[in-house]
Protein backbone atom coordinates (compact mmCIF):
# COMPACT_ATOMS: atom_id res chain seq x y z
CA UNK A 1 0.00 0.00 0.00
CA UNK A 2 1.74 3.04 -0.94
CA UNK A 3 0.80 6.25 -2.17
CA UNK A 4 1.69 6.33 -5.64
CA UNK A 5 -0.63 3.23 -6.18
CA UNK A 6 -3.64 4.80 -4.61
CA UNK A 7 -3.57 8.26 -6.09
CA UNK A 8 -3.49 6.35 -9.61
CA UNK A 9 -6.15 4.18 -8.33
CA UNK A 10 -8.13 7.26 -7.06
CA UNK A 11 -7.63 8.97 -10.66
CA UNK A 12 -8.67 5.99 -12.50
CA UNK A 13 -12.59 6.19 -10.98
CA UNK A 14 -12.68 10.17 -10.76
CA UNK A 15 -12.64 12.34 -12.97
CA UNK A 16 -14.09 14.91 -12.02
CA UNK A 17 -11.58 17.49 -10.99
CA UNK A 18 -13.38 19.39 -7.97
CA UNK A 19 -13.85 15.60 -6.44
CA UNK A 20 -10.02 15.04 -6.40
CA UNK A 21 -9.73 17.62 -4.93
CA UNK A 22 -12.01 16.69 -1.80
CA UNK A 23 -10.18 13.81 -1.81
CA UNK A 24 -7.14 15.33 -1.35
CA UNK A 25 -8.11 17.81 1.26
CA UNK A 26 -9.33 14.86 3.05
CA UNK A 27 -6.23 13.45 2.94
CA UNK A 28 -4.25 16.60 3.63
CA UNK A 29 -6.70 16.77 7.06
CA UNK A 30 -6.12 13.25 7.26
CA UNK A 31 -2.42 13.26 7.32
CA UNK A 32 -2.46 16.14 10.20
CA UNK A 33 -4.58 14.40 12.29
CA UNK A 34 -2.30 11.08 11.82
CA UNK A 35 0.79 13.52 13.04
CA UNK A 36 -0.93 14.76 15.77
CA UNK A 37 -1.96 11.29 17.11
CA UNK A 38 1.59 9.67 16.86
CA UNK A 39 -0.60 7.06 13.73
CA UNK A 40 0.91 5.75 10.72
CA UNK A 41 0.96 9.46 8.42
CA UNK A 42 0.64 7.14 5.36
CA UNK A 43 -1.97 5.01 6.25
CA UNK A 44 -4.37 7.56 7.58
CA UNK A 45 -3.24 9.76 4.20
CA UNK A 46 -4.35 7.10 2.03
CA UNK A 47 -7.70 6.49 3.78
CA UNK A 48 -8.70 10.13 3.13
CA UNK A 49 -7.12 10.11 -0.47
CA UNK A 50 -9.21 7.00 -1.31
CA UNK A 51 -12.38 7.31 0.78
CA UNK A 52 -14.64 8.88 -2.33
CA UNK A 53 -12.85 6.98 -5.32
CA UNK A 54 -15.95 5.14 -6.00
CA UNK A 55 -18.19 8.03 -5.88
CA UNK A 56 -18.63 9.31 -9.34
CA UNK A 57 -19.74 5.60 -10.62
CA UNK A 58 -21.80 4.91 -7.40
CA UNK A 59 -22.76 7.57 -5.97
CA UNK A 60 -25.63 6.30 -3.84
CA UNK A 61 -24.98 4.54 -0.59
CA UNK A 62 -24.40 1.69 -0.03
CA UNK A 63 -23.21 1.36 -3.37
CA UNK A 64 -21.22 4.03 -2.26
CA UNK A 65 -18.68 2.98 -0.66
CA UNK A 66 -19.19 -1.22 -0.54
CA UNK A 67 -18.41 -1.06 -4.90
CA UNK A 68 -15.42 0.82 -3.51
CA UNK A 69 -14.80 -1.66 -0.96
CA UNK A 70 -14.38 -4.51 -2.85
CA UNK A 71 -12.27 -2.96 -5.64
CA UNK A 72 -9.78 -2.32 -2.61
CA UNK A 73 -9.60 -5.61 -1.28
CA UNK A 74 -9.04 -6.88 -4.72
CA UNK A 75 -6.32 -4.77 -4.49
CA UNK A 76 -4.90 -5.72 -1.70
CA UNK A 77 -5.26 -3.18 0.89
CA UNK A 78 -5.65 -3.77 4.97
CA UNK A 79 -9.08 -4.65 6.22
CA UNK A 80 -8.86 -1.56 8.54
CA UNK A 81 -8.17 1.01 6.00
CA UNK A 82 -11.51 -0.90 3.81
CA UNK A 83 -13.51 -0.98 7.36
CA UNK A 84 -13.10 3.16 8.13
CA UNK A 85 -13.92 3.56 4.41
CA UNK A 86 -17.50 1.98 4.38
CA UNK A 87 -17.74 3.38 7.81
CA UNK A 88 -17.70 6.85 6.70
CA UNK A 89 -20.72 6.89 5.37
CA UNK A 90 -24.03 6.33 8.00
CA UNK A 91 -26.25 4.49 5.33
CA UNK A 92 -23.82 1.35 5.26
CA UNK A 93 -25.84 -0.91 7.64
CA UNK A 94 -23.28 -2.88 10.07
CA UNK A 95 -20.26 -0.46 9.57
CA UNK A 96 -20.00 1.73 13.32
CA UNK A 97 -16.91 4.24 13.70
CA UNK A 98 -15.45 2.28 16.27
CA UNK A 99 -11.75 3.12 15.48
CA UNK A 100 -9.76 6.44 15.82
CA UNK A 101 -9.42 6.41 11.98
CA UNK A 102 -13.03 5.78 11.33
CA UNK A 103 -14.02 8.79 13.51
CA UNK A 104 -11.39 10.68 11.85
CA UNK A 105 -12.29 10.50 8.15
CA UNK A 106 -16.14 11.14 9.34
CA UNK A 107 -15.10 14.00 10.99
CA UNK A 108 -12.83 15.30 8.35
CA UNK A 109 -14.86 14.45 5.40
CA UNK A 110 -17.34 16.98 5.37
CA UNK A 111 -15.91 19.63 7.15
CA UNK A 112 -12.96 19.44 4.36
CA UNK A 113 -16.09 20.08 1.77
CA UNK A 114 -17.20 22.90 3.89
CA UNK A 115 -14.17 25.01 4.31
CA UNK A 116 -13.56 24.46 0.64
CA UNK A 117 -17.00 26.58 -0.12
CA UNK A 118 -16.10 28.89 2.30
CA UNK A 119 -12.34 30.14 0.91
CA UNK A 120 -13.98 29.72 -2.35
CA UNK A 121 -16.35 33.22 -1.49
CA UNK A 122 -13.92 34.92 1.05
CA UNK A 123 -12.09 37.59 -0.98
CA UNK A 124 -8.55 36.13 1.09
CA UNK A 125 -9.23 32.23 0.54
CA UNK A 126 -8.37 30.42 3.25
CA UNK A 127 -5.79 33.19 4.45
CA UNK A 128 -6.42 33.91 7.55
CA UNK A 129 -9.77 31.69 7.63
CA UNK A 130 -10.32 31.54 11.51
CA UNK A 131 -13.21 28.59 12.98
CA UNK A 132 -15.76 31.44 14.00
CA UNK A 133 -15.86 32.44 10.29
CA UNK A 134 -16.79 28.76 9.17
CA UNK A 135 -19.09 28.61 12.00
CA UNK A 136 -21.19 31.84 10.67
CA UNK A 137 -21.04 30.11 7.45
CA UNK A 138 -22.34 27.12 8.71
CA UNK A 139 -25.84 28.81 10.03
CA UNK A 140 -26.67 29.74 6.51
CA UNK A 141 -28.66 26.79 5.22
CA UNK A 142 -28.71 28.54 1.43
CA UNK A 143 -24.74 28.11 2.03
CA UNK A 144 -23.27 25.26 0.50
CA UNK A 145 -26.64 22.80 1.26
CA UNK A 146 -25.37 19.86 0.63
CA UNK A 147 -23.26 19.82 2.92
CA UNK A 148 -24.22 17.82 6.65
CA UNK A 149 -23.55 20.39 9.27
CA UNK A 150 -24.88 17.55 11.51
CA UNK A 151 -22.07 15.40 10.46
CA UNK A 152 -19.57 18.03 11.11
CA UNK A 153 -20.59 18.57 14.74
CA UNK A 154 -21.23 14.84 15.54
CA UNK A 155 -17.51 14.36 13.64
CA UNK A 156 -16.25 16.68 16.22
CA UNK A 157 -18.26 14.83 19.06
CA UNK A 158 -17.06 11.62 18.38
CA UNK A 159 -13.50 12.77 18.12
CA UNK A 160 -14.17 14.08 21.38
CA UNK A 161 -12.64 17.63 20.34
CA UNK A 162 -14.62 21.39 20.72
CA UNK A 163 -16.38 21.86 17.37
CA UNK A 164 -14.01 25.63 17.42
CA UNK A 165 -11.07 23.60 17.43
CA UNK A 166 -11.67 20.70 14.90
CA UNK A 167 -12.28 23.44 12.59
CA UNK A 168 -9.44 25.24 13.54
CA UNK A 169 -7.38 22.18 12.91
CA UNK A 170 -8.33 21.25 9.67
CA UNK A 171 -8.45 24.93 8.24
CA UNK A 172 -4.87 25.00 9.40
CA UNK A 173 -3.91 22.06 7.48
CA UNK A 174 -5.48 22.85 4.55
CA UNK A 175 -4.13 26.30 4.78
CA UNK A 176 -0.48 24.60 4.62
CA UNK A 177 -1.13 22.86 1.64
CA UNK A 178 -3.99 25.34 -0.33
CA UNK A 179 -1.86 25.98 -3.55
CA UNK A 180 -1.81 21.22 -4.33
CA UNK A 181 -5.58 21.69 -3.50
CA UNK A 182 -6.65 24.44 -5.67
CA UNK A 183 -7.63 26.91 -2.65
CA UNK A 184 -7.72 30.67 -3.30
CA UNK A 185 -5.20 32.29 -1.28
CA UNK A 186 -6.36 36.12 -2.43
CA UNK A 187 -4.84 38.97 -0.28
CA UNK A 188 -8.01 40.66 0.43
Amino acid sequence: MDRTSAYELMCQYTQNESLRRHMLAVETAMRAYATRSGEDVEKWGIVGLLHDFDYERWPEPPDHPLQGSQILAEHGYPEDVIYAIKSHVDQVPGHPRISQLDKTLFACDELCGFITAVALVRPQGIVGMNAKSVRKKMKQKSFAEKVSREDITEGARELGIELNEHIQFVVDALAEDAQQLGLPVGSG
